[in-house]
């Protein structure tokens, strides 16, 4: 494990105290809603000033990752409002192509990853902030956190020099590389699990320039705080939520 927070630094022990974590048959506490064009999973209290927008992973809206962003809307002394535009328009990565573990399931996901590159992505998210602020007059400051394949877009969104968004945290994130580490000007979270390359992991903390926090949970699996996560193992509800308790104490400190 590397990062430079303590768990307790700054911040209360209110912004750890999530609602508890439901295993299977979870009931969302938001509602979909269309924000630019985009239908857009919505929770969190309408009157918060502080947005964080989700990239959800390449299988969409699942349990896991809808209870995810009530976590993060509903924790604590801060209040956020989380959007989670549909940027595959209905039609996610079915979750049977993975792992991809014959070559049907490797074209089908190459051809999906083909259809939306992150980069692809990552260039529609400031005008979508753009939107969700018209739509939200008292927001004053937006964050970011992406999942796998999200992960990536929220790297290449907080690099650039159209960068919206006051703070990221990249969750599991696909295709980690350290040279993206190097255009950001926001304070970043990293949350690996046993799957990324721990170098790149590693070589991406250290180019970070900015308030930081990276940690690598090693007994997790790629998108275990998103739609993989197996709620029902005892050990990954566990680090499930202990993933979003660090997200929201990161939040809490930097945003």
């Amino acid at each position: 494990m590397s990062g430079t927070m303590p768990a307790t630094a700054g911040h209360g022990q209110a912004c750890c105290n999530i609602p508890p974590v439901v295993s299977s048959g979870y009931k969302p506490k938001g509602a979909y809603q269309d924000v630019g064009g985009l239908r857009t999973y919505v929770t969190g209290p309408s009157d918060a000033t502080k947005a964080i927008i989700v990239i959800y992973d390449i299988f969409g809206y699942f349990d896991q990752t809808l209870q995810g962003a009530d976590i993060l809307a509903h924790s604590g002394e801060q209040k956020y409002r989380v959007f989670i535009p549909d940027w595959f328009e209905g039609k996610p990565c079915p979750i049977e192509w993975y792992p991809p573990d014959t070559e049907q399931k490797q074209r089908d996901l190459g051809n999906f990853f083909g259809t939306y590159p992150p980069p692809k992505i990552a260039a529609r998210v400031p005008e979508y902030v753009q939107d969700v602020r018209s739509a939200n007059q008292g927001i004053s400051k937006c964050g970011i956190v992406g999942y796998c394949w999200g992960g990536k877009v929220v790297a290449l969104t907080t690099k650039a020099d159209t960068n919206p968004f006051s703070i990221a945290a990249s969750i599991h994130p696909a295709m980690v590389d350290p040279n993206d580490a190097e255009g950001v000007t926001v304070p970043t979270m990293l949350l690996a699990s046993k799957d990324e390359t721990p170098e790149d992991v590693k070589q991406f903390e250290e180019r970070l320039r900015v308030p930081k926090h990276v940690e690598t949970f090693t007994d997790q699996i790629h998108g275990w705080m998103a739609a993989r996560a197996n709620l029902e193992d005892p050990r990954v509800k566990e680090e499930y939520e202990r993933g979003y308790k660090t997200v929201l104490q990161f939040f809490a400190k930097n945003f």
